[in-house]
């Protein structure tokens, strides 16, 4: 059995962990949770790290408990969220979390035989008839606000780091995830909660609650993973254009394939460590020959491929290595009809992008490509003479003549024309 704790350890995905954490998972088989929000009907890229302390967790020997936060995400927690959650109702709460469930079966075996295959809980179920005069007796008196207010995660809410303060609801929220450790401790044997560092203040909450309520002999442990940053010190997983999501219906596998494959050197190094599940000596090699020749980025090619068939599949990966090679590689009009069209448009969201009514269909390439407003060509001469060259693509197709019609039949998805001039300047034409 491997050693989880020395897994993370050489991963970059330690940071803080409770004396005796280590000894316990060397002893014995030992059951652990991660606890995360339901406010979505996808996990995103922030989420990763934990996922994969979870997959890093049954594969060394033990079980892990995904706890969906059915019930404390409905109402947030201090640890630097500015905005309290939306309540959700049952219906969109249990929806959420079959589909976090489906993402997450391709990290953990959830269906297997074996005495540590992973679970899915949700607090909600063991919250929802717990009356707050129950929750008053059974856990309010086991901890002092003394010891809640010590709390790096309240202090900073209190000391007006938070426009709006700090909540009721977000104040007690470190008890409600304290018992959310008892709860499972006495009902399936939990011992160990694994978190992001920004947890560290409710998760030892957990512990302490455990040693109040039970007895200074039950044990109960920690272990946290850094907060995943940038090099550049940014906050990691978040673009322009928002969160990248695992749900191909929110982030393509192209866009998500893409978005690996872009991070700096620096980060590749620390990435493929934390994001995929390759050993150690098959990481040290990478990053030796990486190193050696960075400008091939070979980190970062084995990084978004490992990444992205470990979130989608062998088949999606293909798509967006295919994808990737229009811009920047040869291809063909069949490549590019096999893209879907969300796929496509992500393709080429950089290009300059142009209008054009359906009517201009039947009219000669020179009369379309050059329309009011249009910059592809300076001028339809210069365009004939490309043409003339072979310089010009219609769809990755070299245009035999400048007069040569553009039809219906030549549209994408029933809408686009991609023009090309020379190797790598590219157009897209909208048909409206």
């Amino acid at each position: 059995m491997k050693n989880f704790v020395e897994e993370l350890r050489w991963r970059g995905m330690l940071a803080q962990i409770m004396p005796g954490t280590e000894e316990l998972l060397q002893k014995e088989m030992v059951s652990a949770y991660l606890g995360t929000d339901p406010t979505a009907d996808s996990l995103h890229i922030g989420h990763l790290c934990g996922i994969m302390m979870l997959r890093h967790l049954q594969r060394c020997g033990h079980k892990p408990y995904l706890l969906v936060g059915g019930a404390t995400g409905m109402i947030g927690d201090p640890s630097g969220k500015s905005q309290e959650r939306n309540l959700l109702d049952a219906e969109t709460l249990y929806h959420n979390q079959e589909a976090i469930k489906k993402q997450v079966s391709k990290f953990l075996d959830f269906d297997g035989n074996e005495p540590n295959k992973a679970e899915m809980v949700n607090n909600y179920d063991w919250m929802k008839d717990f009356t707050f005069l129950d929750f008053a007796r059974l856990v309010g008196k086991h901890i002092t606000v003394n010891y809640m207010m010590a709390k790096d995660s309240v202090k900073k809410r209190l000391n007006g780091e938070a426009r709006d303060g700090l909540s009721f609801t977000e104040f007690t929220y470190q008890l409600l995830q304290g018992y959310d450790f008892l709860y499972q401790y006495e009902k399936y044997g939990v011992k160990l909660q694994l978190g992001g560092n920004d947890q560290w203040g409710n998760m030892t909450t957990g512990t302490e609650l455990i040693r109040r309520t039970l007895g200074s002999e039950a044990e109960a442990y920690c272990l946290t993973c850094p907060l995943i940053t940038k090099a550049d010190g940014k906050k990691f997983g978040k673009t322009e254009s928002g969160n990248i999501w695992l749900d191909r219906n929110r982030t393509t596998p192209y866009a998500f394939y893409q978005f690996w494959l872009n991070v700096s050197d620096d980060d590749a190094e620390k990435y493929i460590k934390i994001f995929t599940s390759l050993e150690k000596d098959v990481i040290d090699s990478l990053i030796e020959e990486h190193r050696q020749d960075p400008g091939r980025r070979l980190l970062q090619y084995r990084l978004a491929e490992e990444v992205t068939r470990m979130v989608h599949s062998q088949e999606d990966l293909d798509m967006a290595i295919a994808a990737s090679n229009i811009l920047f590689g040869k291809s063909t009009k069949e490549n590019l009809l096999q893209l879907d069209e969300q796929t496509f448009t992500d393709v080429f969201k950089d290009v300059p992008h142009y209008e054009v009514s359906k009517d201009v269909l039947g009219q000669p390439a020179v009369d379309v490509f050059n329309q009011e407003g249009m910059q592809i060509f300076p001028s339809k001469s210069e365009m004939r003479k490309l043409v003339k060259g072979g310089g010009v693509a219609l769809n990755k197709e070299k245009l035999a003549a400048f007069d040569q019609p553009v039809t219906v039949d030549d549209l994408i998805d029933g809408k686009y024309l991609l023009v090309q001039k020379g190797k790598k300047n590219y157009s897209l034409i909208i048909v409206k």
